[in-house]
């Protein structure tokens, strides 16, 4: 009967997300709320719900002012000269702006958000695409797989998503996968090699100059900070590192960091209050997702759904299979990007998948860092369940049929890689 109440809270869950009859937030509280008052444990609902919300609350704190930070960082320019840079190398070589279009990719998606990776890059990018003749569709695909695969840190959405529903910290499943992602990296810069090669070949080199800053409006050319550049650098240098090794909490990081970022490059407390506003309706959004996450899974656990799904599960799965649940999942998780959104999966699908590998003996943690090399971040400019995706082809000009087939067996290779190293650096294991 458990089994049964769970399964249906999973599936009204998706039904009325997919179906947009609800907000994700709107399903995510009342949903396991009302499955919850026919099972045995209703008179607890209070206090599994407080456990659940008390269970996400350091990642939601995280995300937030992860994105505060890294959104302030943009704002002042930090990424301009990186971004300047590459521009001035490339020159009108095709080859070397795919090349350097990854790398501006990079470093535009270190604040999580696709919405302001695809914003920055795109206009910033496609005169110049447009000036020589280059395909519109390599410019997509390869800000598309630069930033699917840096959307594997902590504060970007899955990782923070997965390790609500899992409850463990986020750096928990990060740091084990980060030569993976470097893997994955590399492997963009690869593909965008093959990708500019041909590029090349077809228009051959020409002589250009291009000025980035003559691309921004007013607005943002008066709220840079070129005079702090140093110390914006040294500060986000700082952060990651304090990241990395955990020298405090994930959330104080970020919180300490930005506090000390707005008050240095914005001393005045308006332009403070400016800069919130200006970040406040991504970080709002991402957050009050997270906390009603607290509310579904804590739910479902506290009652035991969780578990009487798996064990449902568990006595239809062949043994030999159980193993390989992580792998399983890793090979998975890019494609089905394109049948689940990010809530759906990490919260209706992820825990009984994690529940049911530790009935076989594999780390629910493995199961998390399986999932997150290809759902919703590799995956996530692909998928037409995810708005930044149809921001990202509507500022390219291209379809997105076009789109995903131009781009799909590139982001699912990235998947593959990081998959492989993964595995051989003990973050997954096959038993």
């Amino acid at each position: 009967m458990l089994a049964l109440l769970g399964f249906l809270t999973i599936a009204i869950f998706l039904y009325l997300i997919l179906s947009k009859r609800v907000s994700v937030i709107v399903a995510l509280i009342l949903v396991p709320i009302v499955f919850g008052l026919f099972t045995s444990e209703r008179g607890n609902l209070g206090s599994m719900i407080l456990d659940g919300v008390s269970g996400v609350a350091p990642t939601g704190i995280m995300l937030a002012f992860a994105i505060l930070f890294f959104g302030l960082m943009n704002s002042v320019g930090l990424f301009d000269p990186i971004i300047s840079n590459v521009l001035k190398m490339v020159k009108g070589d095709p080859l070397k702006i795919v090349i350097g279009t990854a790398v501006i990719g990079m470093v535009t998606h270190l604040d999580g958000s696709g919405a302001s990776t695809f914003l920055i890059t795109i206009p910033a990018l496609l005169p110049l695409y447009n000036r020589l003749g280059m395909s519109r569709l390599v410019l997509a695909g390869v800000v598309a797989l630069s930033a699917g695969t840096m959307n594997l840190v902590p504060w970007g959405g899955p990782t923070a998503r997965a390790a609500s529903a899992l409850g463990v910290e986020a750096n928990t499943l990060f740091t084990p996968v980060i030569p993976a992602m470097i893997a994955g990296l590399i492997w963009v810069l690869f593909v965008s090699y093959l990708l500019g090669k041909k590029e090349r070949e077809r228009i051959g080199v020409k002589e250009l100059q291009y000025e980035f800053n003559q691309e921004l409006s007013e607005k943002e050319l008066s709220i840079k900070r070129p005079k702090l550049y140093w110390f914006n650098l040294l500060l986000t240098i700082l952060t990651l590192v304090a990241l990395v090794k955990v020298w405090l909490p994930l959330p104080i990081v970020f919180m300490v960091a930005f506090a000390i970022a707005l008050i240095v490059n914005y001393p005045k407390p308006k332009d403070q209050q400016d800069r919130i506003t200006e970040q406040a309706n991504g970080m709002v959004t991402v957050v009050t997702i997270i906390f009603a996450a607290g509310i579904f899974t804590g739910v479902l656990s506290g009652t035991g759904m969780i578990e009487a799904m798996a064990n449902a599960m568990v006595s239809v799965i062949p043994d030999s299979t159980g193993s390989f649940m992580a792998l399983l999942v890793a090979i998975t998780s890019m494609p089905l990007s394109l049948v689940f959104t990010p809530d759906a999966y990490y919260f209706g699908v992820l825990p009984i998948l994690s529940e049911t590998a530790s009935a076989f003996g594999v780390d629910s943690v493995e199961i998390g860092r399986a999932a997150i090399l290809g759902q919703m971040t590799t995956g996530f400019p692909l998928s037409p369940l995810t708005a930044s995706t149809f921001l990202l082809i509507g500022l390219a000009g291209v379809e997105l049929g076009d789109h995903q087939r131009f781009i799909f067996k590139w982001a699912f290779g990235t998947t593959i890689v990081m998959t492989i190293v993964a595995f051989l650096t003990g973050a997954i294991s096959i038993f």
